[in-house]
């Protein structure tokens, strides 16, 4: 693997195996889990004489993306012998975290690493984890910095949003009518993203428009008819940007076999192993995105450092993630995984996640 990310990279992620759970579909696997098994040896507040419990709270369940995530977390969990648990909800709904939250926190996790589906609505129940001594690393998507202890972030922002908006603007000629499939609509994370694309549209893509953003709830069903919808709704359209990777792969699926094949772009953010056959087939040009397992993987490696006490959370904090090398804790609490790569029919067999 080669991705497009700092100098300190590489060499042991390459052979993690992701597993069938990359499938398209979102499965419905672990609808009955409630979090039983997230606090094993874990003594809340982090033990210095052993590796952090974690329990990893994804934004929903059966989501490709987190399984990617949790594929990583587990490796790293394995290398400094922590236990990393996985549990959450099946929808990815503002408040439908926080029971598996209040859970963990009873158990008495060392940390919770989750990815926030509302940047508010958790909030007082991760605080209620941080007082009971749990540390939490906000993954992905964060709350309000309040709320949190560390935010691993998977690329700086400003670079997901122009590499998006700098792909859509080259496949359709830098004119004409776009729409925006999001996820939920209080993703921090896609609001974030979606904010940064409007500017970069207005300033310096006069000639494109941006007439619609809706959203897929990050439920495949819902992403697929609400790509339907949108080229009812604007029969012009020329291109769709959909940064997660829930939405372009089902809005590749209802181009592929739509008249709107080969005439409606289509980028965002999404995996290889998803959008490979829409990439051969001529539905997708080429989209972006940075390496789930190593977000999870650096995620878990960051909550064991917390954990542990080896770090606060402080700007200046130094910690070791791995095979990915030394990190640096930024302003707000905030580590980067690194820069975004773009995947087009040149290079998506290089990657197998």
């Amino acid at each position: 693997m080669s991705q497009h990310l700092p100098g300190r990279r590489r060499a042991g992620l390459a052979t993690i195996a992701v597993t069938a759970a990359l499938s398209l579909g979102l499965s419905a696997c672990g609808a009955a889990d409630t979090g039983g098994d997230s606090g094993s040896g874990g003594g809340g507040g982090g033990d210095e004489s052993s590796a952090a419990s974690i329990t990893f709270i994804p934004k929903n369940l059966g989501n490709p993306y987190f399984d990617a995530s949790d594929t990583g977390g587990t490796a790293a969990s394995g290398e400094f012998g922590g236990d990393w648990s996985q549990v959450g909800p099946t929808e990815a709904t503002p408040d439908s975290q926080v029971s598996f939250i209040n859970t963990a926190t009873q158990q008495r996790t060392d940390a919770i690493v989750i990815s926030a589906n509302d940047p508010t609505a958790i909030g007082d129940a991760l605080q209620e984890a941080r007082d009971a001594g749990t540390s939490v690393v906000t993954m992905d998507s964060d709350t309000d910095p309040e709320y949190r202890d560390l935010f691993v972030s998977q690329a700086d922002a400003e670079g997901i949003a122009a590499t998006q908006v700098d792909q859509i603007a080259e496949q359709i000629g830098d004119s004409g009518e776009v729409a925006i499939l999001s996820a939920a609509a209080n993703a921090t994370n896609q609001n974030a993203w979606i904010d940064l694309m409007e500017q970069d549209l207005e300033e310096n893509h006069p000639d494109i428009e941006l007439v619609d953003t809706v959203y897929g709830n990050d439920d495949d069903q819902t992403s697929f008819d609400q790509t339907a919808a949108l080229l009812q709704s604007h029969p012009d359209l020329k291109g769709i940007i959909s940064p997660t990777t829930v939405g372009i792969a089902a809005a590749a699926r209802y181009l592929s076999t739509s008249d709107a094949k080969g005439q409606v772009a289509l980028t965002g953010l999404g995996t290889p192993n998803q959008m490979r056959e829409y990439v051969k087939d001529g539905t997708v040009t080429s989209f972006a995105l940075w390496n789930p397992e190593e977000l999870g993987y650096l995620s878990a490696f960051a909550a064991d450092a917390l954990a542990s006490g080896e770090i606060t959370g402080e700007e200046g904090d130094e910690f070791t993630a791995g095979d990915l090398g030394d990190y640096t804790v930024g302003a707000d609490g905030v580590v980067v995984l690194g820069d975004p790569t773009v995947f087009d029919e040149s290079n998506i067999d290089d990657f197998d996640f």
